[in-house]
C-alpha cells in the first residue's frame, strides 16, 4: 500500500510541476511584443543602419534583454558582441566612360565600385568572363595582353546565371586581372536581375569586411556596365580596335564598426545540450534616405524603420529566449541576431567563417525574416520541406490557428535571400520563417524598405499568433531527438554530409 501511495504521490507532484510551466501563450503577451517592436522601428534609431549609432543602440537593446533572460556569453567571449571589421564603399563623386564613339552616363548606364581616382585611355581587351579555373581547363587570360588596359568581360561565371555566384566572382575576377596587370576590369551586366535595383543597391554607400586579400586589386578600376549590345564586345573578340576612355574621382573607403549579438542558453539534456540550434534574425535595416535630415514625420519622412523588415523577427527571437529560458529545451539554443543582411548577408557570412560554436555542433539554424504580410491566416516558410521537420512546423502554427504556405514565390528565390542561406551553405539544416503572404503583390511591397513601415500600420494581432507560432515551433525543433537533415538530392545535402562527415 506504501508503494502505491508514493507513486501516485509522485504523479501528483509531477502533473502539478508541468502544470506549473508556464505556457508560450502565458508568457508571450501582445503589449511585450508591440513594446520589442516599437522600440526597434522608432525614429530615433534612424533605420538601424549598419554601423551607425541606431544599429549599435538596437545591438545593446537585445543583449541586455538577453542577459536579463539568463542567457549568457558563449563561451571564450567576454561579452555579447561578435564585432565585424567592416569598410565603408563610397562611390566615385565623378566619373566618365565612353567605348568607341558611344557615351554612357554614370549613375545610370555604368558604375563603379571599386578603384583610385584614374583615367585609363586607349584600345580595350574583351576577356570572355575574365575566369581562370585549372580544374577546368579554364583561362580566358590566355593569349591576352591586358597590362595597362581597361578589360571587358560578361558578367558572372562560365555556365551560371547565379546572381550570388556572380556578386561572389566579381572579387576573384578582380584579383585575377589585377594580377595580370590590368588597370580596370568592366564587367557587361548579363544576370536575370533587374538592372535598376542592382544600380540602387550597389552606385550608393556599401558596407564589405575588411579583407587583407583584397589589397592585390586595390588599385584596379572595377565597374558594371549595361550595355545590351553584344556587337562592341563581339568585335573586340574579333581583333577589331576599340578606343575606350574612363575617369573616375575614385571610391572612398574607411573603416567602421557592428556586431553581431550572441547569447546562449544551455540545453536540459544530458547529451543533447551538446547540439546547438541557432535561432537567427538581422536586426540592421536601410537607414535614412539621402535626401533625409533630423527626425521627420508624415510626407517628409525620411527615416526607413523597418518594423516588418525585421524588427518582428527581432521581437520574436527575443521572446523564444524568454520561453526557452523558463522552460529549458532539451539542446542548447545560440541566440543570434545578425548585423548587415541589408548589406549583402555580411553578418551571417561572417559568423559562419568566423564561428563562435564548431559549425559540426550546430544541428540546425532556425530564421526569421520578412518583407510583410498580406495574409493573416498563414505563415510563410521557406525550406518547410527539405530537412523532414515539416509535421513540427505544422504543429507549430496550428497550435495558434496558422497555416503553413510553403514558399509561396519560388521566382523569389526567397530561400537563398536571407541568413539562413549562409548556414546552408556550410551544409546546416536551416528555413527561413517569416509572415503570412500567399505572392509578392502590391499589398506586399507596398512597405518593403518603404518609410511607410512603421510599427504603427502593424497587426499586433495577427503579429502576436506568428510569434508564438514561431516560438513553439523552435521550442518543439529544439526538443525533438530526431536531428533535422536535407532531403535527398537537395542541393545543400553534399556540403551537410561533408560537414557532419555522413555517408
Amino acid at each position: 500500500m506504501k508503494q502505491i501511495i508514493s507513486a501516485l504521490t509522485l504523479l501528483l507532484f509531477g502533473a502539478l510541476y508541468l502544470h506549473a510551466q508556464p505556457s508560450t501563450t502565458e508568457l508571450v503577451q501582445q503589449a511585450e511584443l508591440e513594446q520589442h517592436v516599437r522600440f526597434l522601428a522608432s525614429d530615433e534609431l534612424r533605420g538601424r543602419y549598419t554601423g551607425s549609432m541606431g544599429n549599435r543602440t538596437a545591438a545593446r537593446y537585445i543583449a541586455e534583454y538577453l542577459r536579463a533572460q539568463g542567457c549568457q556569453p558563449v563561451e571564450g567571449m567576454t561579452d555579447y558582441f561578435q564585432e565585424i571589421p567592416f569598410q565603408s564603399v563610397r562611390p566615385p563623386a565623378t566619373a566618365t566612360f565612353k567605348v568607341g564613339d558611344k557615351v554612357y552616363k554614370y549613375g545610370e548606364d555604368f558604375f563603379l565600385s571599386n578603384g583610385p581616382a584614374a583615367t585609363i585611355e586607349g584600345a580595350a581587351v574583351f576577356a570572355e568572363h575574365a575566369w581562370v579555373d585549372e580544374e577546368e581547363g579554364i583561362d580566358h587570360f590566355a593569349g591576352l595582353d591586358v597590362k595597362g588596359k581597361l578589360v571587358f568581360a560578361w558578367s558572372g561565371k562560365p555556365g551560371s546565371r547565379d546572381p550570388q555566384e556572380a556578386f561572389a566572382a566579381s572579387k576573384v575576377k578582380r584579383k585575377l586581372a589585377a594580377e595580370r596587370g590590368a588597370l580596370g576590369l568592366v564587367e557587361v551586366y548579363r544576370l536575370p536581375f533587374p538592372w535598376k535595383f542592382l544600380l540602387n543597391y550597389l552606385n550608393k554607400e556599401n558596407l564589405s569586411i575588411a579583407d587583407p586579400d583584397d589589397a592585390a586589386s586595390e588599385g584596379l578600376v572595377y565597374g558594371m556596365l549595361n550595355e545590351k549590345s553584344d556587337a562592341p564586345f563581339e568585335a573586340m573578340k574579333a581583333g577589331k580596335k576599340t578606343l575606350v576612355a574612363l575617369t573616375t574621382s575614385g571610391v572612398l573607403k574607411s573603416k567602421m564598426h557592428s556586431s553581431n549579438v550572441a547569447a546562449v542558453l544551455e540545453g536540459s539534456d544530458p547529451v543533447l545540450k551538446n547540439e546547438y540550434m541557432v535561432v537567427t534574425a538581422h536586426y540592421d535595416h536601410v537607414g535614412v534616405a539621402k535626401q533625409g535630415g533630423g527626425f521627420a514625420y508624415g510626407k517628409t519622412d525620411s527615416i526607413f524603420n523597418g518594423a516588418r523588415d525585421n524588427a518582428i523577427g527581432v521581437a520574436s527571437m527575443m521572446l523564444t529566449a524568454k520561453v526557452m529560458a523558463v522552460n529549458r529545451p532539451k539542446r542548447s539554443v545560440l541566440f543570434l541576431a545578425l548585423t548587415a543582411e541589408e548589406q549583402g548577408l555580411i553578418g551571417s557570412s561572417y559568423f559562419v567563417k568566423h564561428p563562435l560554436v564548431a559549425l559540426d555542433k550546430i544541428v540546425f539554424n532556425f530564421n526569421t525574416d520578412g518583407a510583410g504580410y498580406n495574409d493573416t491566416t498563414l505563415v510563410a516558410v521557406m525550406g518547410y520541406d527539405r530537412t523532414g521537420i515539416a509535421p513540427l512546423i505544422d504543429k507549430g502554427a496550428s497550435e495558434f490557428g496558422l497555416k503553413v504556405i510553403a514558399d509561396p514565390a519560388p521566382e523569389q528565390g526567397l530561400f537563398d535571400r536571407s541568413d539562413n542561406v549562409s548556414f546552408a551553405r556550410k551544409g546546416i539544416p536551416a528555413l527561413s520563417y517569416s509572415p503570412g503572404f500567399a505572392a509578392f503583390d502590391d499589398a506586399l511591397m507596398k512597405n518593403y524598405h518603404q518609410v511607410s513601415d512603421e510599427a504603427q500600420t502593424l497587426d499586433f494581432d495577427y503579429l502576436l499568433k506568428y510569434s508564438r507560432s514561431f516560438i513553439e515551433t523552435a521550442r518543439l525543433i529544439a526538443n525533438d531527438e530526431k536531428r533535422p537533415f536535407w532531403i535527398s538530392g537537395d542541393k545543400y545535402e553534399a556540403a551537410g554530409k561533408a560537414l557532419y562527415k555522413k555517408k
